[in-house]
């Protein structure tokens, strides 16, 4: 599963890293940030969620969980 985070979109609301934090975090600069980019595959469905809550679709998903 690969991670990403458009930044120019992201106005760190932190829903990512609430939902998710082993795989997200907001960093100084306010924005989010992705602390595992290969999570194990039991995160998942929270890393699905955050993608799902995430108010500006900043975040999207590629590849496949391995």
């Amino acid at each position: 599963m690969e991670i990403h985070i458009d930044r120019r979109r992201c106005e760190g609301h932190a829903l990512c890293a609430s939902i998710a934090p082993s795989v997200f975090e907001v960093g100084a600069d306010d924005l989010a940030a992705v602390v595992d980019s290969n999570p194990p595959e039991d995160v998942a469905p929270q890393v699905r969620m955050a993608v799902d809550a995430c108010p500006t679709l900043a975040i999207s998903l590629g590849g496949s969980p391995s």
